[in-house]
Order: C-alpha cells, then sequence, then structure tokens
C-alpha cells in the first residue's frame, strides 16, 4: 500500500470482525513501526500486546469498573483543562457527528454510556495494544511515542488491518499495569484496537472533518501555489 492511500485509508474503527489476527502480523507490523524517528535514538516506547484470554479478562474488569462508575484521575491531561474554540467546536462535531450516525439522539445518555463503554471491549478487536513509555521522560519523548503510534496505524493498514487509539483507557491504567505486571515507573501513554474492519457496520464509515492545507499551513517563500 503506497503510504498516502494507508494515510488517506485510516480511521479510528468502532467495530471489529472477531477474526483473529495472528501473533507473526503484529510482529511484523511493531517490526516496521520501530523505525519510527526518536530524538537522539533513544527509542522511548514499549508495547504491550494482549489477545485471547489475556485480552478478555482486562477487557471485562476494566469495562465492569467503568460501567460501575468508577472512574479514576487520568494519568496525565490529554484534553485541554480549559476547551475554547475552535478545539471545543471540533470536539462537539466529532461527537456529534458520530452519535447521529449510529442513532445516538442528544440527551441519551444511556445509550451514550452503552457505546462509551464499547472501548473497553476494544470494539470487538481480537488484539489489544498499550503503549508505554518511562515516567521520567520529558516532552519530546511524548513526541517520539506520538510517531510511533502512528507508525503502527499505519503499518497495519499495510497488513489489511485497521485501528483506534484509544484515550479512554487511561483513567483505568492501574489496573491495566495490574494485567501486564507494568513497573510503577512506566506510564501509559494510549491504548490501541487491532483488527479486521468489519464492513457492514455503517459507525465505520464515519470521517470527521479535516482541516484543509491552506488553514493549517503558512509557506514563507518558494514558488507561488
Amino acid at each position: 500500500m503506497h503510504v498516502r492511500d494507508a494515510l488517506l485509508s485510516r480511521g479510528s474503527t468502532r467495530a471489529f470482525l472477531p477474526d483473529a489476527v495472528p501473533r507473526a502480523t503484529v510482529e511484523r507490523i511493531l517490526d516496521a513501526a520501530r523505525y519510527a524517528p526518536s530524538g537522539s535514538n533513544i527509542q522511548p516506547w514499549r508495547v504491550h500486546v494482549v489477545a485471547g484470554a489475556a485480552r478478555d479478562a482486562l477487557c471485562a474488569e476494566v469495562r465492569a469498573a467503568a460501567a460501575a462508575g468508577s472512574e479514576p484521575a487520568w494519568p496525565y491531561h490529554y484534553y485541554p483543562v480549559n476547551w475554547r474554540d475552535p478545539y471545543l467546536a471540533r470536539r462537539r462535531a466529532c461527537g456529534w457527528g458520530l452519535y447521529s450516525l449510529l442513532g445516538i439522539a442528544r440527551g441519551d445518555r444511556a445509550a451514550g454510556d452503552a457505546q462509551r463503554l464499547r472501548n473497553f471491549d476494544l470494539f470487538g478487536a481480537p488484539v489489544g495494544l498499550f503503549f508505554y513509555m518511562d515516567a521520567d521522560l520529558e516532552l519530546g519523548s511524548w513526541l517520539d511515542c506520538g510517531m510511533f503510534v502512528q507508525s503502527v496505524m499505519l503499518a497495519a493498514r499495510g497488513e489489511g488491518l485497521h485501528t483506534c487509539p484509544q484515550a479512554a483507557w487511561l483513567p483505568f491504567h492501574a489496573i491495566v499495569a495490574h494485567h501486564l505486571g507494568v513497573p510503577a515507573d512506566q506510564r501509559l501513554v494510549t491504548g490501541m484496537a487491532l483488527g479486521h474492519a468489519d464492513p457492514a457496520a455503517p459507525v465505520n464509515g464515519y470521517r470527521p472533518a479535516r482541516e484543509p492545507v491552506n488553514a493549517l499551513a503558512t509557506f514563507h517563500g518558494g514558488d507561488d501555489p
């Protein structure tokens, strides 16, 4: 797959088929992604891969905690503490667009909560990935980890697979760490679902709007457009 095709076809998949993903396939994805850049080549990322019984046990405990309304503090501020436009408007448009496609009306809290809980079943994906980095590393290493996560998603497209990066796991980092045996000096960066997208699920057709190039880029010098 051409890298442009991988970029344009990648999306946050929210309905997966139960078809297994062989460990060898996951290893090929990670083998390619490990060439992601990092400052001074420190490669700060670590990955825990869950499937089978390990996946099911982790999902069951976190889903139960989330359903009970138990949501401890997030390990870091993923989102702004104080929302403002244009970010707030984009967030709302994304949420409303997704829920509209799912037939969830505004104000239908029960349906919204049920959809949110699907995060903790990895949206049906057979494989979950949990990305970690040492807690004492600085902002540059967070950028490095982001590039590694993106590389995993693009490499997955090359294998005909889809993904969904999931910040929803972050409040339950203690449960995740307990299941995976993660040392206390490592911090959960994000979770991710990996598998075969369900082509019959309407939700997988959702693509939120993106800003055009002329809105996000400022050109200085060079040829006229």
